[in-house]
């Protein structure tokens, strides 16, 4: 009798299917592993990490394996043993297994941007799918990727045909009443066991998301992509919410009231400036974290434009972005308020003819503009800006014969530049002044620029901050030449940093962002030590420039001589940070609330015990801004009048 070497073992489409499933998860996570260190894990934590991870492969397997149980029991048993059913079922499984390795290798980039698993920034870009695809594209050489994708799989299934072979038996009709019961119990069970709150077992970030499963926080962040602050956070009575914020200087008087003033309060303090500027121009620079800049202690001369203009500015030492995105830097930049929970302001429905500086300044004879170098229909900045009376200008809006060079995400921001300094020359002819939020691309995967401006090669974050760097270098030199020069303050600040990952769900480092106040004519160059927002540079414009409403917003207005004691605001889209006095405290769905102590110098963070004081002062502003925004009172702007 002949036997053969190998014995082949029989398999159900579904049971290959789900040992690849996993098989791909688990060497993913692996490779992560790899990526974050073994410094930055414990080895306690990394053992969590992957048991926690399999729980949460599991439990993604229990919805993924249902159409193949369904599709087992929908197969007819007179085709179960046919040659092409043989031939479909290899097919099927180079398809599914393709899309998982092609989902695993999606993941790593991502994890690379972001070091986090697929959360709703990675739902938010399926919207968004040109500049996201389109990006992609340029940065990665995505045919090749596929390529080898493509080959992998079919010498993987070649290898596993050698040694398994689809079960081909009939099924009874007891077979496929288990099958069905599987398909409708296994996702019950994944539902009411699994859930995405449950990766945050350990203190350590790097491990909560190493246990994930990219799909099942997909999954979750498209359910959770807005969240009801009231509803999954600590609340305190709003008449206690009003008192805290009062004694932090934040009032909120009606806006009629306060643009109805006919003398100007004692609030409206020039500080450190000699005289009022008469425009605005402020500058969000992409993802530029305070730890390129020679200012702040790098040494790698990325910067050496924005350094040597430190010497000429009021540099602001401690500033911290409120977010991680380029919408919550908007939010912040333009209405002053805390971050809350979900998606941006900027993104949300319903958001025009908000309290936004630009439009505060409209109503009281200021020119406003945003000017955008990539596409403004991207994260709804078109619509936003527009809705509240800001003048919209895109790279659409721009002569295509003055644009240097452009990738997917936007134009080269020089080009960006010069158009704008056409615009401020235009409106310094009609002698209106002008607030000017210019919003940078340059600074963004995938670092294309113009060939020979700097040292650096294309392609690497190095090279796009020092070109970026020249590019503000190159605006200034040129704005020097303009009369309006003179009378213009330029704000240079990042909409955040450029990657946020650490030990901690918010690590307050990676949120340490750089702003100079530059004004040569009217401010003296120095430092501003104290801890500062994102928030705060919308109510001190208005106050520098003597214009009404600053008290209306959330933020402080800097060089007021009754300024409360610092603070700063810091949030993913799930958990909301208030940094005050070297404690960080971290607000989280399920209303929980967490405290850690901050190193001043470091930054570092370690766990500590709550401060009830501080934390009711968190929630006090977290829940306040959320209601203004839910109950329409950051609409008050509607009523304003139009020039």
């Amino acid at each position: 009798m002949n036997l053969n070497k190998h014995t082949k073992k029989t398999l159900p489409f579904f049971g290959l299917i789900a040992i690849f499933a996993l098989s791909i998860w688990l060497v993913l996570r692996i490779v992560l592993a790899v990526q974050v260190g073994v410094g930055n894990v414990s080895l306690v934590d990394l053992l969590g990490a992957f048991a926690k991870g399999l729980w949460f492969d599991m439990a993604t397997l229990a919805y993924f394996i249902v159409p193949w149980l369904l599709l087992s029991i929908l197969l007819p048993n007179r085709w179960r043993a046919k040659a092409w059913v043989n031939t479909v079922r290899w097919v099927m499984a180079f398809l599914v297994v393709f899309g998982l390795i092609f989902g695993a290798v999606s993941e790593f980039i991502f994890w690379q941007e972001f070091t986090t698993r697929f959360n709703f920034i990675a739902v938010d870009y399926l919207i968004y799918t040109n500049e996201v695809i389109g990006n992609i594209r340029e940065s990665y050489p995505v045919p090749l990727i596929l390529l080898v994708i493509a080959l992998f799989v079919l010498a993987l299934l070649w290898f596993v045909s050698r040694f398994a072979s689809f079960d081909n038996a009939p099924r009874t009709n007891k077979n496929k009443l288990i099958l069905l019961l599987a398909a409708i119990v296994l996702p019950i069970l994944s539902y009411q066991t699994a859930n995405v709150d449950q990766m945050e077992f350990s203190k350590n970030a790097y491990a909560n998301e190493l246990a994930g499963n990219g799909l099942f926080s997909f999954s979750a962040a498209a359910r959770r992509n807005e969240l009801d602050y009231d509803k999954f956070y600590k609340t305190i009575a709003q008449d206690q919410a009003d008192v805290i914020l009062a004694n932090n200087g934040v009032t909120r008087p009606p806006l009629t009231k306060l643009l109805n003033q006919v003398e100007m309060p004692e609030i409206h303090a020039l500080g450190p400036f000699k005289r009022r500027p008469k425009n605005v121009v402020l500058i969000t620079v992409e993802s530029l974290s305070a730890d390129y800049l020679g200012a702040y202690g790098n040494q790698e001369n990325l910067t050496p434009y924005l350094d040597k203009l430190a010497h000429e500015s009021l540099v602001f030492d401690k500033l911290f972005a409120t977010g991680t995105r380029t919408v919550r830097g908007l939010d912040a930049l333009s209405l002053g308020t805390p971050p809350i929970p979900g998606q941006a302001i900027v993104h949300r429905p319903n958001n025009e003819h908000l309290a936004t500086v630009g439009e505060f300044l409209e109503a009281q004879g200021y020119f406003s503009l945003f000017i955008y170098g990539g596409y403004g229909v991207f994260d709804n900045m078109n619509n936003y800006f527009r809705g509240n009376d800001y003048k919209v200008i895109d790279r659409t809006d721009f002569d295509k014969s003055t644009i240097q060079a452009e990738n997917v995400w936007g134009v080269d921001d020089e080009s960006l530049f010069n158009n704008s300094i056409k615009q401020f020359d235009a409106v310094a002819k009609t002698n209106k002044p002008f607030f000017a939020h210019i919003m940078t691309t340059s600074n963004h995967r995938p670092f294309t620029f113009p060939e020979g401006k700097i040292d650096l090669p294309q392609g690497k974050r190095a090279g796009a901050v020092k070109y970026t760097d020249y590019a503000i270098g190159q605006l200034i030199e040129n704005a020097k030449t303009k009369q309006w020069f003179k009378d213009t303050l330029f704000i240079i600040v990042a909409d955040h940093c450029s990657s946020v990952a650490g030990k901690t769900k918010l690590p307050v480092a990676k949120y340490h962002i750089p702003l100079f106040f530059y004004a040569p004519s009217l401010l003296p160059a120095g430092h501003y030590k104290n801890i500062a927002s994102q928030i705060d540079i919308v109510p001190t414009v208005l106050d520098i420039l003597g214009a009404k409403g600053s008290q209306y917003f959330f933020g402080q207005s800097l060089f007021s001589a009754n300024l409360p004691a610092p603070r700063a605001f810091i949030s993913n889209y799930q958990e909301l940070g208030y940094y005050k006095h070297d404690t960080l405290i971290v607000l989280s769905p399920k209303q929980k609330a967490e405290a850690f102590k901050v190193d001043p110098v470091t930054m570092e963070s370690t766990p500590a015990a709550i401060d009830e004081a501080l934390m009711n002062e968190a929630i006090a502003y977290y829940q306040t801004a959320n209601r203004a925004y839910k109950t329409g009172a950051l609409k008050e702007a509607e009523n304003l009048p139009q020039q």
